[in-house]
């Protein structure tokens, strides 16, 4: 039996059904087509680009915080350090606890210097 909804589809009841797509399902198929095709694009860009200006700019901010932590750390111990020997072991001479706070970072600097490697030019090689 025949309803007015299957006369929609097939208006000639004595033609066969159409196997070709309509015009607004090619379209729609286009148009999926053309979505997956932006976004597997914009995914492979990201995966490619992105992510690792990502990492990279993650390291470069989380290093700055260590940095800065580390040096904040640095201060606060040496003040620390001046402050304990200048009340304990100097008895109110702060000269004497700042020297040698002082002869400890230029010993520690000094050794840091001397690890150091020497730049090759191009000229040396």
């Amino acid at each position: 039996m025949k309803t007015n909804l299957d006369d929609m589809d097939n208006p000639d009841p004595n033609s066969a059904p159409s196997t070709s797509p309509s015009p607004s399902s090619s379209s729609s198929d286009w148009q999926a087509r053309a979505a997956d095709t932006v976004e597997a694009t914009v995914a492979a860009v990201h995966d490619r680009v992105v992510r690792p200006l990502i990492i990279v700019a993650r390291a470069i901010v989380f290093g700055i915080v260590v940095a800065s932590m580390a040096l904040v750390l640095c201060v606060l111990l040496s003040v620390a350090l001046v402050r304990l020997l200048d009340v304990y072991a100097f008895g109110g001479r702060a000269w004497a606890s700042e020297a040698l706070v002082g002869t400890a970072l230029a010993a520690v600097g000094v050794a840091a210097w001397s690890l150091r490697r020497a730049r090759h030019t191009a000229e040396e090689k």
